[in-house]
């Protein structure tokens, strides 16, 4: 539990209820930012820490020992609030079911010093914990089969190693796992990823990828124009039984 903030709140007559009203927001929101790991996003942390009258270090020490580029740490934190996530990638494993080899692999080839890779996967890793977290979100992650099929810097023992991981991860309880096979024909997934968030109130957001800089959006008609090309490309899709099934032959095959 996080005491500092709990205490925090005591000390200024607040409750999860009552904090949540001055802000617009459920309570079940504030009482989740009493768990370990579980920071507010952005938005919310100065003005919280300023009702309660306390610095945002006092009530959450990990903001400022993080490792994330600081353009992606706001989808870190809704990725921590979310009870739901769906995404959908086509060139490669989402980042929070890889493996650390494989997140080194990501970065190859990109001006990047040793100490930086070091860094981005660390962070990468630490994303994870989310899907093993007491109360994690719901992760369903939809993949393009070529993305276990084409070997990450050429190398089929990393590819070995993510795949058995990809298998692991498949089976826990919050993790559905579904692949779009090779043969299907032209569809949506191939103008590129993204990820939808659910949070806790209902809001939903979605985080898009590029060969630039990600985008956050969170404009009701972008959301429901990606909601449904999720819905297209999920229809695409093996059932989850027959996508552990070509995933474990896959895995297989790299061995």
């Amino acid at each position: 539990m996080n005491h500092a903030f709990v205490a925090a709140l005591a000390e200024a007559s607040e409750t999860a209820e009552s904090l949540a009203g001055r802000m617009g927001i459920h309570p079940k929101t504030v009482a989740r930012w009493a768990n370990p790991g579980r920071v507010p996003q952005t938005r919310h942390r100065a003005e919280v820490a300023k009702i309660l009258h306390k610095d945002v270090a006092d009530l959450w020490p990990d903001v400022f020992n993080r490792r994330e580029p600081v353009w992606f740490r706001p989808w870190v934190d809704i990725e921590r609030e979310a009870v739901a996530l769906r995404a959908f990638q086509l060139a490669w494993v989402p980042g929070l079911l890889q493996t650390e080899a494989y997140a080194r692999a990501t970065f190859r080839g990109q001006p990047l010093a040793p100490d930086e890779v070091d860094e981005l996967v660390a962070a990468r890793i630490d994303r994870q914990t989310i899907l093993t977290r007491e109360r994690g979100p719901l992760f369903v992650a939809v993949l393009d089969e070529g993305i276990i099929r084409r070997p990450a810097a050429g190398d089929r023992a990393l590819m070995a190693e993510q795949l058995a991981h990809l298998v692991g991860c498949a089976n826990l309880p919050s993790v559905q796992l579904h692949l779009v096979p090779h043969d299907t024909a032209t569809y949506p997934g191939l103008d590129g990823p993204f990820t939808l968030a659910e949070l806790p109130d209902g809001t939903r957001v979605a985080h898009v990828d590029s060969q630039a800089r990600a985008q956050i959006l969170d404009q009701p008609s972008d959301i429901a124009t990606l909601e449904r090309r999720w819905e297209r490309i999920r229809g695409e899709a093996l059932p989850r039984g027959r996508s552990l099934e070509l995933l474990e032959e896959a895995a297989r095959s790299w061995t």
